[in-house]
């Protein structure tokens, strides 16, 4: 049965299931009732969300699988359905929704075979939410747990090498992210505070592309000579980098593994 779901949502993007999200339908007597949709069986459901998923109609597809889950939350498409769920949000940019249905799967279906997926999905979660360098890094700092917690657990998933790479980018980040701190307090002179940051991104850091700046701008400043006037040769524009430039392919895996109980 569970194969038989799964061979309907790898097809259902060439199917012939593609019926209107209606919300409201008409009776004989003229009257306004629910949606005749609602009433379909929960594998007919499925088929249709996954027709509007594989289009990217995330908006209408989330309204399917949802309705899975309401009306069938013990079927066989149930599992799928909630999964697909949280794939919709991320895909809509409700990466905090997202985020939380992911974990929510995750507990429960500790031992569900798309668990590399979910895990990996975590991850991206935290790591759209990186934003410039003078912004929060927690987004960062979650995105190198989630992706770590999927190395340990599954060191030869499909996205281990992606995973790596967006790993190395996102810490990339977070060692920019000092070095901007520190542009603030060489501008303010607050040399004492610059050299305590320096000193801690180059302990946390040392392999980043900014810690050999790092390591001379804190010879400089513990000589007694900052620099001055041509300030801007010392801090370059730095945000997140590429994170195909640290391996990996130029894409985004969204197929889910196999769905089981």
């Amino acid at each position: 049965m569970i194969l038989v779901i799964l061979l309907l949502a790898m097809q259902s993007g060439c199917s012939g299931f593609k019926e209107t999200f209606n919300f409201t339908s008409i009776d004989e007597e003229g009257n306004v009732i629910e949606n005749d949709n609602l009433t379909l069986p929960a594998r007919k459901l499925l088929s249709q969300g996954m027709d509007d998923y594989n289009v990217g109609k995330y908006f209408t597809a989330v309204q399917f699988f949802e309705e899975i889950l309401n009306r069938y939350p013990f079927s066989p498409e149930a599992i799928l359905a909630e999964l697909k769920a949280a794939d919709c949000s991320y895909h809509l940019g409700k990466y905090l929704e997202a985020l939380m249905l992911y974990e929510e799967f995750e507990e429960r279906h500790p031992t569900n075979a798309s668990m590399p997926y979910v895990l990996y999905q975590k991850a991206m979660c935290n790591y759209k939410r990186i934003d410039r360098i003078d912004r929060d890094p927690s987004g960062a700092e979650q995105a190198i747990r989630h992706f770590n917690q999927l190395l340990k657990a599954y060191p030869d998933s499909p996205y281990s090498a992606e995973a790596e790479a967006r790993t190395k980018a996102a810490t990339e980040f977070l060692a920019n992210h000092e070095y901007f701190v520190v542009e603030y307090y060489v501008r303010t002179a607050k040399y004492d505070q610059a050299a305590v940051r320096l000193n801690y991104l180059l302990a946390a850091y040392p392999k980043s592309s900014i810690a050999p700046t790092a390591t001379e701008l804190l010879a400089r400043i513990e000589a007694g000579d900052p620099p001055g006037s041509k300030l801007s040769s010392w801090f370059p524009k730095l945000n997140l980098p590429d994170w195909t430039l640290f391996g990996g392919k130029d894409e985004e895996d969204d197929s889910v593994g196999p769905v089981v109980h």
